[in-house]
Parts: C-alpha cells; structure tokens; sequence
C-alpha cells in the first residue's frame, strides 16, 4: 500500500509510535495489514464455531451461523443470496482434517507452519504432545479468552519450517518486549494466582511438542516468560461472522420501505434472541500478531480504529477523524462505555490489563479531577470486564 503511516520511535518510554505519513481523510482507510502470525482461540473451536484454520474466515454460511446462535435449526433467513460463504472452495488438510476456507490458505498454512504441526492420523489422540499442551492450555484459560499458545507454537512452527530463520525471528523480534518485572504481571494477569506453576507446566509440555535447538532460548523459564509476555501483550484479538457478513449485505439493499422495515425489524429480534441464548459470544475468535497496528499507541480519544470487514484475519485501521501528516494515529484499548469512565478508572483498567498509565489529551484534561470512582463505578472496580474488552478488541 502507499503507505499512509509510519512507524516511528518516539522514547523508551512510550517505545513505538504510528504516525501519519500524508493528510488522511475521516473514514478513509489508512492501511489493511496482515498478521504475521494468527491463530482461532482454543475454547471457540472447540464450541464449534467453525473457522478457517490459516485466515480465521467463518466458514458456515449465515444461516448455519444463526441457528447455531439460537440453538434453532428451523431457522430460515431471508435473502439467502447475501450470504458470503463459498462452500464449495473449502478444502481439508488430507492428514489431520483441519478445513481451510480455499486453496489459497491451505498452501499458505502448509508453507508457512503447518508441517510442523499437523497432527494426522493423532488429530483425537489426548496422548499427543501438542493434544495435550492445547488441553492444559484450555484448563487454565476459560472464556472470554484473550490470547492463545498455538499462537506461540505457530511462531516456533514457523521458524522450523523457515529457509530463512533470522529473517522470521528479526520479524518476531519487532513487537514491544517488556522488562521482566512487566513480564511478571502479563502472565500473571493471563494465568491467574497459580501463574508460576501453571507457566513451568505450560513451558514443559510446549517443549515435549515444539523443542528446537535453534530456539533453544525460548524454551528457557526466562525465554519462554517473554515469548508468552510478548504473545500477551501484543496479541490483537480478531473476530468473524458469516451472520454479520450478511446483515451489513443486507442492510446495503435498496428495498422498498415496507420491506425494509420488516428486514430491520427481523435482524433486530434475531439479535435479541441470539443474546439470549448465546450471550455476547457471536464471532469466530482468535488472535494475531500485526507488525503496523502494534505500534499504535492508545488514547481514550482515539482517531483510527481497527476492524475486520473482510471476514477474515486482515486488519483495517480506518480514521474516525481527519488526521494531518505527521500526527500520530492512536486508537483506543477501551471499549465505548469503559471510554466515558472517570480518568481515574480509565487508568486502573489500562494499568491492569496493558501496564501503562495514560497521558492522552482527554486524561490530561481531567488529571485535576479527584481520584475516585462514582459508586456505580465502583461495583464493578473488582474486575475487569475482559469480555467487554475483548469484544472491542474483536469488532467486526
């Protein structure tokens, strides 16, 4: 792309920065990237929320999708024609059975990772090292999910597999790495309390399935520590749906009045029912690294934000407002109701979960306002709502 953005060093500090390279227009997309690496979260492909296994692109059709949703196989959409699913280009790994949604993605996976770890004829084998590293993993990460270690095993598959292995790890090596202490809170923030035992547990069964002596230093405590922090702290979530595929089709129809007003009121229901039954869980989900957008730094005023239209695991970072050359482009680790919170508990969800206090223009604004919380702010001080947070991550 001509690129419309830079990354650019701004202090150890705030490490990276993304800055505009020419004027960009309000709506206008500033770049489409895709991720170096990227992986569906382990619990959404184990309920069935079918996706290609290389580009996450959801791989039922819309209707397969909403009767899924509702638990309702009754359920007929109208406009069938929108739907975007081509069925008949998807193709399986002959060996193991994974499905891929075209030719394309299957060579691509199989060129870049998947030799390494194909699983063939073991597939439903629990005894499998790479089984049971994806089992331990589930057991110590629940829903919402936030991350995933076939990422990282996607990133030690990729360098086996390389021709040019300094090339990938000078790749890898881009993305922000943290101080050991930083590195502490990320894993404990993703494991929990029992964070020590359950990370050695991890790293020894990662190295029964994965050991490779030209990576020996990531199988390392220290080594393997930061791979996870890195994976953590930089993992930008990615979310498809074949249903709002067709909803964002179907709301592009020219139609009659009538007609339109029964469309909008059909879709309206059927999210409300699918709510019910599904609660906010409605996308295909993973995670991917993106060299571009993990230099973008937030601000709770953001001026670009990152989407996924094409059903797929190709980013878009779109400009919410015009945006000079030179000017940094930053978009927002918070969803639209943790935005309009008090800077004080803006700043304790931004400590929590990315480990840094922020000095935007809107907190520097506020940084007179006294440091409390309003009472119903309060309540919900305890946690974090991770799935608040991962569904901004993941918005399609």
């Amino acid at each position: 792309a001509g690129a419309a953005a830079e990354a650019r060093f701004i202090s150890s500090a705030k490490g990276k920065g993304l800055f505009a390279t020419k004027n960009i227009r309000k709506g206008e997309t500033v770049f489409v990237e895709r991720p170096v690496v990227s992986s569906q979260f382990l619990w959404n492909a184990l309920y069935n929320y079918r996706a290609c296994d290389h580009c996450l692109r959801a791989l039922e059709t819309a209707e397969e999708n909403a009767q899924r949703l509702l638990g309702q196989s009754s359920l007929v959409l109208p406009h069938p024609e929108q739907c975007s699913t081509r069925k008949e280009l998807h193709q399986q790994c002959p060996r193991c059975q994974v499905t891929y949604c075209s030719a394309e993605c299957r060579q691509a996976a199989l060129e870049q990772y998947h030799q390494v770890l194909c699983l063939g004829p073991s597939r439903d084998d629990p005894t499998h090292p790479l089984n049971k590293l994806q089992e331990a993993w589930r057991n110590m990460h629940y829903p919402p999910e936030t991350s995933s270690i076939m990422l990282m095993a996607r990133m030690v598959a990729t360098i086996k597999q390389a021709k040019d292995k300094e090339w990938w790890i000078k790749a890898f090596s881009q993305f922000c790495s943290k101080t050991a202490n930083e590195e502490e809170e990320i894993v404990h923030k993703l494991l929990g309390d029992k964070f020590k035992g359950q990370l050695e547990l991890l790293r020894l069964l990662f190295t029964e399935a994965l050991y490779d002596e030209y990576l020996s230093r990531w199988f390392t405590p220290e080594g393997f520590r930061s791979l996870f922090a890195l994976v953590g702290t930089n993992g930008q979530g990615i979310g498809t749906s074949s249903l709002s595929q067709w909803v964002h089709a179907c709301d592009a129809l020219e139609l009659p009045l009538l007609q339109r007003e029964e469309l909008d009121a059909f879709i309206d229901q059927l999210y409300k029912d699918i709510e019910k039954e599904s609660g906010e869980f409605l996308n295909c989900e993973g995670s991917g690294l993106y060299v571009l957008q993990s230099c973008c730094n937030h601000s709770c005023i953001p001026n670009a934000e990152t989407s996924f239209p094409e059903n797929n695991f190709l980013l878009h970072l779109t400009a919410l407002e015009d945006i000079e050359a030179g000017e940094e482009i930053c978009i927002s680790y918070l969803d639209c109701c943790q935005r309009e919170r008090s800077r004080h508990s803006r700043n304790k969800i931004l400590r929590e979960n990315y480990l840094f206090t922020c000095s935007c223009p809107k907190c520097l604004a506020q940084a007179d306002d006294a440091d409390v919380t309003s009472d119903e702010e309060e309540e919900g001080e305890g946690e974090t709502d991770d799935a608040e947070l991962e569904d901004e991550m993941t918005d399609v």
